[in-house]
């Protein structure tokens, strides 16, 4: 039943016959070890589904065999595209990428590492066709250590708040999306490119389900501590204005405590008379003040980095070429 719809909503948004029901973008860097088992299983889960389907790998600047692996997958089967960038732009812009390419009705995005099972995309198609516009999923059961675990918690919460869905995991990158929210980021100017974030913003039909996660096999995470940390910064400073009334709350309150201190300081050298012994402690004041208000300098310079970003205007990505599809979109 949910295949059926899937398909119909696809002939009504692609008259032609060729035009495939579902998309799969995989952003891919250095994942040589990965890509014939992601192929494999893709394809198996896909033809066990019985709809038409497109896969494309966008390759991110990787500096092992993933670009040449891809181009071989794309010689031998129609069905798979593989899309060059100039360099590395990071996993969103590579995904913003596979956007302009594709042409299915339904996009999913994967990851290419497989901690994201493949076998569980069609339970994102069934909520589709249920009638969802966004499907997230949350990774059940998630297989990363204690510390990463309870960092992704903090960032997910804060990202809920900052965008306004509640959603547990806005880092799972196995979703699904209609064509009209595709279109809808495709045509957006904004520098942030935090897909699962502003894919919320065109629409209210939003779920989340929970999917399998396993192990990473090959290597460490791509997401390091420091990058996750700056993908936070750029979450909170492109879609919402609290740090800056923080900040400025802030230093009201500290104002307020610098004029009560420096009243208590007044009276006490009236009454006890000059004293040294305190000398430390101002200093310690001083310190912490200095200290938030560097923060405050650097939160505002995000914010200024962002617009400066956003007025030059830089494109997001720069595809080098397309393997597996000439200009009409066929082979």
């Amino acid at each position: 039943m949910a295949t059926v719809d899937v398909e119909r909503a696809t002939r009504r948004a692609f008259p032609s016959p060729t035009a495939p029901a579902v998309s799969i973008v995989v952003p891919v860097f250095n994942e040589e070890a990965n890509l014939e088992e992601l192929i494999r299983r893709l394809q198996a889960t896909l033809d066990a589904r019985g709809i038409r389907y497109e896969i494309l790998l966008v390759d991110d600047g990787s500096r092992d065999a993933s670009l040449e692996l891809m181009r071989g997958f794309a010689e031998r089967d129609d069905r798979i595209v593989a899309i060059e960038l100039q360099r590395n732009f990071g996993q969103h812009a590579a995904i913003l990428a596979g956007f302009e390419v594709c042409r299915g009705h339904v996009v999913v995005t994967l990851d290419a590492d497989l901690q994201n099972p493949p076998e569980e995309i069609p339970k994102l198609l069934d909520k589709v066709a249920e009638g969802f516009d966004v499907v997230g999923g949350w990774r059940e059961a998630r297989q990363d250590s204690a510390f990463r675990r309870g960092c992704s918690k903090i960032i997910n919460r804060l990202t809920s708040r900052m965008v306004g869905v509640d959603l547990r995991d806005y880092g799972c990158m196995l979703r699904a999306y209609t064509r009209p929210i595709i279109d809808r980021l495709k045509g957006g100017d904004e520098r942030s490119t935090f897909i699962p974030a502003l894919a919320t913003l065109y629409t209210k039909r939003v779920v989340e389900i929970p999917v399998a996660h396993h192990e990473r096999t090959d290597g460490p995470s791509r997401y390091s501590l420091g990058r996750l940390i700056q993908l936070q910064f750029d979450l909170v400073t492109a879609f919402s204005p609290s740090p800056l009334k923080v900040v400025s709350f802030s230093g009201a309150v500290m104002a307020v405590l610098g004029l009560a201190f420096a009243v208590f300081l007044g009276i006490r050298r009236l009454i006890v008379g000059p004293e040294v012994e305190g000398v430390f402690t101002l200093f310690a004041i001083l310190f912490f003040f200095v200290g938030v208000q560097l923060l405050a300098i650097g939160i505002l310079g995000e914010y200024v980095a962002r617009i400066y970003g956003q007025v030059l205007n830089r494109p997001r990505f720069l595809i080098r070429s397309v393997s597996g599809r000439d200009e009409e979109g066929e082979r």
